[in-house]
């Protein structure tokens, strides 16, 4: 079997950065990225996120085999080959837990996306996908249904998912998405919020989105 060293060394790399940024827990979160469109590599369960190497990154099939069975796949993987199959110009999946950014998953607040211009380019609107349990067939049905609406998903009462053409992207959209959401906070906390206009936003979407 090919290992994908290079690919899994990448994967291993975010899954690392998105640890030690702050973005997720010790056992929290897990990153995919789609090789060709029948291989996929994923980040197992139950393995320390700011420690991960290469061997530890699993290879499924589309169909869910697992390729590598001494390497246990995270128990999202059902939720990450979902998208895979829904949308074929998905490359990457991060899922993740932003302290901020999941903080608004168990409020009825937004997060402001229109505070900042790169905010506004690169998350769009996010959307909300309304609560089920983690880890089981029916969040992948309800993520792989609620993509169509936007590439940003926080997941009700459970944290966040990006996806992106590569992980580069999609680690980008949820660090942009936990900024804004502290730029939210402090300016609530502030009541000295000043949006961008509808004009800015329209010119915004025109060019970058």
């Amino acid at each position: 079997m090919k290992e994908y060293k290079k690919e899994r060394k990448q994967v291993a790399y975010f899954m690392r950065r998105l640890y030690k940024k702050g973005l997720t827990t010790t056992s929290g979160g897990n990153i995919s990225l789609k090789i060709t469109d029948d291989i996929i590599l994923i980040s197992p369960s139950a393995t320390d996120k700011g420690m991960m190497k290469w061997r530890d990154i699993g290879i499924l099939t589309i169909l869910g085999e697992n390729l590598t069975p001494d390497l246990k796949p995270s128990i999202e993987s059902e939720m990450h080959l979902s998208l895979y199959r829904k949308m074929k110009d998905i490359q990457a999946v991060v899922h993740a837990h932003p302290v901020f950014a999941s903080s608004f998953t168990a409020m009825k607040i937004r997060i402001r996306t229109d505070l900042t211009a790169e905010a506004c380019a690169i998350l769009g609107q996010p959307y909300v996908v309304p609560y089920e349990l983690m880890g089981t067939e029916k969040l992948a049905r309800a993520v792989s249904e609620s993509i169509v609406h936007s590439d940003i998903l926080l997941l009700e009462n459970h944290g966040i998912l990006t996806t992106g053409i590569s992980l580069l992207q999609a680690f980008d959209k949820i660090e942009v998405l936990e900024n804004a959401a502290r730029m939210t906070v402090i300016t609530e906390l502030l009541n000295k919020k000043s949006p961008l206009n509808r004009g800015r936003i329209a010119e915004i979407h025109k060019h970058f989105r």
